[in-house]
């Protein structure tokens, strides 16, 4: 093991019976259960934000997240001899999420409620004024994307000689551009309509990489993107995840929004809001972003596989969109 991480666990008042390397840390069996040590590059700001959030989502006793051990002294961060930061936190032995599994992805949108519930009784703070906090709406998102796409376009139309990637992304633009169009002016309207609504803490980067499924719960952690939002798009990019590995099955599809609103009501805003996340082209949006950011003399052909397969879920996608509307 390496030393520095040593010097980082004597700082705690737990004993330390194994130790093995994960993934982004040190997975220690502790006296307390299994803890998760990892290196710290955020501020003490961030820091001290996601603790009294999580402490208080722990305190709920209704989902188990992973939130931070404190020092013997008290502190947040243990420091080894060398100035390294680091942070220990509850940890999970559970396995990600499996999306190809129905019975999980609904127990896990199911956990995502009982997250989001738990979230709406923390009552926000003065504080709460990082920039990490402060997000953009999805609203913003949507018009700052469509101006690249418009972007991208003219650069395409542009070329002379043009690849398969670019004749296949043109032909695609009219109709995609024309749901982001609308996606993003709902959204706008929805905002105007609530304008006296509270935003609501968000998890902010939901996957399957980030739900922990266990004998009978499941975990979900990882909260560095933990912002003030529109918890719909939690549900978004989970559900969005699961929706373009099954084809946008549309049963399976409202089996998901059903084990969400069973556990947690989907009002009429909530489910506008949600119906414009999913009409926003956000897979074309990706594969044009990543165009326009690499090499263009080489595209993978990867990528215009992606990129047709977009035009082949279309009609699956229409149909979801149209029993969600």
């Amino acid at each position: 093991m390496n030393e520095k991480y040593m010097e980082a666990l004597a700082r705690y008042d737990l004993t330390v019976d194994s130790v093995r390397k994960g993934r982004s840390g040190w997975i220690c069996g502790t006296s307390q259960g299994t803890m998760l040590l990892q290196e710290y590059r955020g501020t003490m700001k961030r820091l001290e934000f996601e603790t009294q959030v999580l402490g208080q989502v722990r305190q709920s006793g209704l989902i188990q997240v992973d939130d931070y051990i404190r020092t013997g002294e008290g502190g947040l961060i243990a420091l080894s001899e060398d100035g390294t930061r680091h942070t220990l936190k509850h940890w999970y032995t559970g396995r990600e999420c499996d999306i190809r599994d129905h019975r999980e992805v609904r127990q896990a949108v199911g956990r995502i409620a009982v997250l989001h519930q738990v979230f709406k009784q923390i009552p926000r703070q003065e504080e709460w004024n990082l920039g990490s906090i402060q997000v953009d709406t999805p609203t913003q998102v949507m018009e700052r994307h469509s101006q690249e796409l418009k972007r991208a376009r003219n650069f395409m139309k542009n070329k002379r000689k043009k690849t398969d990637f670019e004749r296949c992304a043109l032909s695609n633009f009219p109709l995609f551009f024309a749901q982001a169009r609308e996606a993003a002016e709902g959204m706008a309207r929805l905002d105007e309509e609530n304008g006296d609504r509270p935003l609501d803490l968000c998890h902010g980067s939901l996957d399957q990489h980030h739900i922990l499924i266990e004998e009978k719960t499941a975990a979900i952690i990882e909260y560095h993107k933990l912002h003030l939002g529109n918890q719909m798009t939690d549900l978004y990019h989970f559900i969005r995840k699961v929706m373009e590995k099954h084809d946008w099955d549309q049963a399976l599809g409202l089996e998901m929004l059903s084990a969400y609103d069973k556990v947690k009501h989907l009002d009429r805003r909530d489910r506008e809001s949600l119906y414009y996340l999913f009409l926003y082209p956000e897979k074309y949006w990706k594969q044009i972003n990543f165009y326009m950011n690499a090499n263009k003399v080489w595209i993978p052909a990867r990528n215009l596989e992606k990129l047709k397969g977009l035009e082949q879920q279309t009609e699956q996608r229409n149909q979801f969109l149209s029993a969600i509307k």
